[in-house]
């Protein structure tokens, strides 16, 4: 089963010109959006077969990005730029 990419502007397509903005202005989101992405992709890579890693280490992947994602999205829903 192909598993799909979750980046953030198809998680909160809502909030695509917001993701723009902050990218741009604000160094902190644009950091923790970067390693959103990174560990999206470790994620993707992991569960389609292309690296090998264990369960554990595929959960720990997926528990860092929700982290992120939720702090990204109290940034998106609280920021007002």
């Amino acid at each position: 089963m192909q598993h799909e990419h979750h980046d953030l502007v198809h998680e909160f397509p809502e909030y695509r010109e917001k993701i723009h903005n902050l990218k741009i202005a604000n160094s902190h989101f644009k950091r923790l959006f970067d390693d959103y992405h990174t560990l999206d992709k470790e994620v993707y890579r992991v569960e389609n077969d292309i690296e090998p890693a264990s369960d554990t280490t595929l959960e720990d992947l997926k528990k860092r990005r929700l982290a992120l994602k939720d702090e990204l999205f109290n940034m998106l829903r609280h920021n007002t730029h």
